[in-house]
């Protein structure tokens, strides 16, 4: 007979919960959604990017019931991570970070609703190499979820099996369970403090997939009077094809090139015009604050 014990597991489980749980907070979108923010450290917390909008008033009810004002201190689209910081000091837990995970390993979601504390146990799916998001962001692990968390958990914090941080749960597509990991949270939390924002690359021309014969890309459809595109002398019906020499074959390709590591960089853009390609010099800008 197996010595495993099943409540001492619950149990378990759990205790990891409640112990995260006094680190927690939630808040109401502008979607009037609830989602989870999470303490990370000297009294900043974070969220879920895509659930605050520049300007608006948050307000973070916390693990105790109590409720404050926060202010918006930076976001970044790129790794999906929002900087937030309380009106009034906040004692809030800190979660120490999580040693390295592999696939099967227990994961618990952790989140907020009201005050009231949420949890949910499954497994990471899936870990992977670094990557770059749909934003240009640099990712330091692909970590998928194998967790059946609803959107009230979402920008909450992910643990280990020892209550260890591995990252923020997003929700990518089709709903998929990711985790955005630690390092690239520090890492952003870090530019957020200190510029209250993280630089994006920019062309300043509005693209849209094409596909012209052999060629496969993105049409220039709009150009920003004072952009980079502009400026290089791209022109409206130029399709991209090409970025230092790799194919390009649509927007989507450009936009994950545009990440906070290519604004200032020189590039060479291949382009067709009226059936020719040539190359086109362009040094990326940065992306005007919104």
């Amino acid at each position: 007979m197996s010595d495993f014990n099943l409540s001492a597991f619950s149990d378990a489980i759990a205790d990891i919960a409640a112990a995260a749980a006094p680190a927690t907070a939630s808040f109401a979108t502008h979607h009037h959604r609830t989602v989870s923010a999470f303490h990370w450290r000297d009294g900043y917390f974070i969220t879920a990017e895509e659930a605050v909008e520049a300007g608006e008033e948050i307000e973070l009810t916390f693990a105790s019931g109590e409720t404050g004002k926060s202010e918006l201190l930076g976001r970044d689209p790129s790794t999906g991570v929002a900087l937030l910081k309380p009106a009034g000091a906040v004692s809030a837990a800190t979660l120490a970070k999580a040693d390295a995970v592999r696939p099967g390993n227990l994961a618990i979601a952790i989140g907020s609703s009201q005050g009231s504390a949420l949890a949910v146990s499954g497994s990471v799916g899936e870990v992977g190499p670094a990557w770059r998001s749909m934003r240009g962001g640099t990712i330091d692990r692909r970590i998928n979820l194998a967790v059946n968390a609803g959107g009230r958990f979402e920008g909450g914090p992910v643990l280990d099996a020892k209550g260890g941080l591995i990252g923020m749960l997003l929700f990518g597509p089709r709903g998929r369970a990711l985790v955005m990991p630690y390092e690239t949270i520090e890492r952003a939390v870090a530019t957020l403090r200190e510029k209250g924002h993280v630089a994006r690359g920019y062309l300043g021309a509005g693209l849209h997939p094409i596909r012209d014969g052999a060629a496969r890309g993105a049409m220039v459809m709009s150009l920003d009077d004072n952009g980079p595109a502009k400026a290089a002398g791209l022109a409206l019906g130029d399709i991209i094809v090409a970025w230092n020499g790799e194919a390009v074959h649509g927007p989507r390709e450009l936009i994950r090139k545009l990440g906070p590591d290519s604004a200032g960089v020189s590039v060479t853009l291949g382009v067709v015009r009226g059936g020719e390609q040539r190359d086109v010099a362009l040094t990326v800008g940065e992306k005007p604050l919104s």
